[in-house]
């Protein structure tokens, strides 16, 4: 299968590319023999159906996030199949959850081959994935990293995309939708995002506890198994369906729920908490 070069970018946040930026949320002070408290955030994954043009989309999946937000009040959210100005609305749900936090917020639009553009929802705006999490320190330059996959199913116009935000060193947080035409093309892809991508982004910037949430288009138990795309020692949870989140072994993923959308898309919310703790050894990149 052809696959396209791998584009690899790296960018530094500024005011009025994106909604915010700053680091994530800090530590627990230092108890007195000096040993670094775990940080523990609850993540909410989202994949809205939101392109205006899959036979999933009900024109109310943003409402019902919007109420998932406020109700479950997550610390960080992966969003899937969702238009640029959506992550803007959710943007602002989140921050009404935490006030006097500062919020980052990053979006990333899939590429369309058959255009050299990015793929457009109905509407006209840059369809894509985001990412939403609150912090506690002041304002600085957040980092985010992000690129359409190297290998695409090339019977499937859209290409690809992930987005990784890294906030003040504590977590490198990571979402992706991959490929649902082709299942060994999604396997490819969780390969290399897995065990190529976020290792450079290790060995380039700095190892980080990492954790990724997305619609992967792969099941655990069916053929091809998203299993066999978890690096060794990884912790992983799913939806029972196609949603999962992974993460390294520095982080423990806990108390996972499955938050009703209410027929508003075609999956459900998958929560979870990560318990994050820089004692514990992770997987450093080669």
């Amino acid at each position: 299968m052809a696959a396209r070069p791998y584009r690899f970018l790296r960018r530094t946040l500024a005011v009025g590319c994106l909604l915010a930026a700053a680091a994530l949320p800090a530590t627990r002070p230092a108890a007195p023999t000096d040993a670094a408290q775990p940080t523990v955030l609850r993540m909410l994954q989202l994949n809205l159906c939101n392109s205006g043009r899959a036979g999933c989309y009900t024109g109310r999946a943003m409402a019902r996030a919007a109420e998932v937000i406020s109700t479950e009040a997550p610390d960080l959210v992966t969003l899937n199949e969702i238009c640029a100005d959506d992550l803007s609305a959710l943007h602002g749900v989140f921050q009404t959850v935490h006030p006097g936090r500062r919020v980052v917020a990053a979006f990333q639009a899939a590429g369309d081959r058959p255009s050299g553009d990015d793929t457009r929802c109905r509407n006209g705006q840059r369809f894509g994935i985001g990412l939403l999490t609150h912090v506690r320190t002041p304002a600085t330059p957040s980092t985010v990293y992000a690129g359409t996959h190297p290998t695409q199913d090339l019977a499937d116009p859209e290409e690809r995309a992930w987005l990784c935000v890294d906030v003040d060193g504590a977590l490198l947080a990571c979402t992706t939708h991959l490929s649902a035409t082709g299942y060994r093309v999604a396997l490819t892809q969780c390969d290399h995002l897995l065990d190529t991508i976020l290792p450079t982004i290790g060995r380039n910037a700095g190892y980080q506890p990492t954790v990724l949430g997305g619609d992967l288009n792969l099941r655990a138990g069916h053929d091809p198994d998203v299993r066999s795309c978890t690096p060794p020692g990884h912790q992983r949870v799913d939806d029972g369906q196609l949603q999962h989140v992974t993460a390294t072994t520095d982080i423990t993923l806990c108390c996972r729920g499955l938050v009703p959308m209410h027929g508003t898309t075609d999956h459900p919310g998958l929560l979870v908490t990560l318990t994050i703790d820089r004692s514990r050894p992770g997987r450093r990149p080669a």
